[in-house]
């Protein structure tokens, strides 16, 4: 027990302490680099899994393909794309990305043809007996009721990226992970444990925020029947 508060005061104490707060090897400037990892891979997964999942859902085509293809990438270890891409195209941050968008795209996919296939059919029916375009049935009916769970989809890749960007640094590049990788290899555990609370706090943001956001953007009568997951 005494150990454990003594890692608890270091922790606390690295945390607290100015150098830690200043220069390019600082938590501001690493979270910098771990958001901007994570923020674009987000942005390219969204794009990728928002499209095809909302074209699929609305569609009914190629549901099957979208699962495959879906349930391939969840099953790819993001550690050892990395290692492979850097090994094939030579240290940048583009290895980082492919796996971070990779490991993004699946949740976001499926929440989103999910929620659109999910739609009762005689809602769609009667927005197209009023005269409604596809797009407009996509755009003013599917997407505000798959909304629930294309966000929880949108949360779930969040955290996942936030979390998993920390392997931006066994290749050499920056970010959070950069404190777990360099107390790894001293021996520093206060580094280490500091790093990751850090990292686990970035992730406790991110929940907070799209659950937030859910709050903000998602009608009452949805909202009570969205997953908690």
């Amino acid at each position: 027990m005494n150990d454990f508060l003594n890692q608890i005061r270091l922790v606390a104490d690295w945390l607290t302490s100015s150098a830690q707060w200043h220069g390019d090897e600082g938590i501001p400037a690493r979270l910098l680099e771990h958001l901007t990892y994570s923020g674009l891979s987000l942005l390219c997964a969204a794009l990728i899994g928002l499209s095809a999942g909302l074209l699929v859902g609305h569609t009914g085509r190629g549901a099957f393909a979208v699962a495959s293809v879906a349930n391939l990438a969840r099953a790819i270890p993001t550690f050892g794309l990395v290692v492979l891409v850097v090994t094939l195209a030579g240290l940048s941050t583009a290895p980082v990305l492919v796996a971070l968008i990779a490991l993004a795209v699946p949740p976001i996919l499926i929440n989103t043809f999910e929620g659109v296939r999910g739609v009762d059919p005689a809602t769609r029916d009667a927005a197209r007996g009023v005269g409604m375009t596809e797009w407009e049935v996509l755009v003013k009916v599917e997407v505000p009721m798959a909304l629930p769970l294309i966000l929880l989809g949108l949360r779930v890749a969040a955290i996942q990226v936030v979390a998993t960007a920390t392997v931006a640094a066994y290749p050499g590049l920056g970010g959070l992970g950069r404190f777990i990788v360099d107390g790894l290899a001293r021996n520093d555990y206060e580094l280490v444990i500091g790093g990751s609370a850090v990292v686990v706090a970035l992730a406790l943001v991110v929940q907070a925020a799209f659950t937030a956001l859910g709050r903000a953007v998602v009608s009452p009568g949805l909202r009570v029947s969205a997953p908690k997951s």
